[in-house]
Formats: structure tokens, C-alpha cells, sequence
């Protein structure tokens, strides 16, 4: 399942960057958590955890089977 994360964060990254961000990889569970760290503008905007949830998380969800959850360290 990591790589298959890994194909779909690559996915949503150009839209991070454009805006100064990044997201980087910290661990997937083998319980479907998959664990991020918001780096650069996204690190500390108001807009983050928007971001996680109704952009990182909903795509993930989509695409990768077995993802539940997805949370920011």
C-alpha cells in the first residue's frame, strides 16, 4: 500500500508546491493510517488542515484501497 500512497501524493504535490508547500511521507499503518508531515507555506496556514482532510485524505481514499484515515505529525 506505501507505494501506492507514495504514486498518489505525487499526484496532489504540484498543487501544494504552487502554493509554496509540501507534504512529505512520514509512515503508513498496517491499519490504514497514513501519517504526513505538511512542510514549507503549508506547515503553518491557517488552510492546513483543510487541506489534509478535503484534499490529501478524500484523494487518497479514492484512489488507494484500504486507507481509512489520514494525519498530520
Amino acid at each position: 500500500m506505501i507505494e501506492e500512497v507514495k504514486k498518489v501524493l505525487e499526484l496532489v504535490r504540484p498543487a501544494l508546491q504552487a502554493d509554496g508547500g509540501d507534504v512529505e511521507l512520514v509512515e503508513v499503518t498496517d491499519d490504514g493510517i497514513v501519517r504526513v508531515k505538511l512542510v514549507g507555506a503549508c506547515g503553518h496556514c491557517p488552510m492546513s488542515t483543510m487541506t489534509l482532510k478535503m484534499g490529501i485524505e478524500r484523494t487518497l481514499k479514492e484512489k488507494v484501497p484500504g486507507v481509512k484515515e489520514v494525519v498530520s505529525v
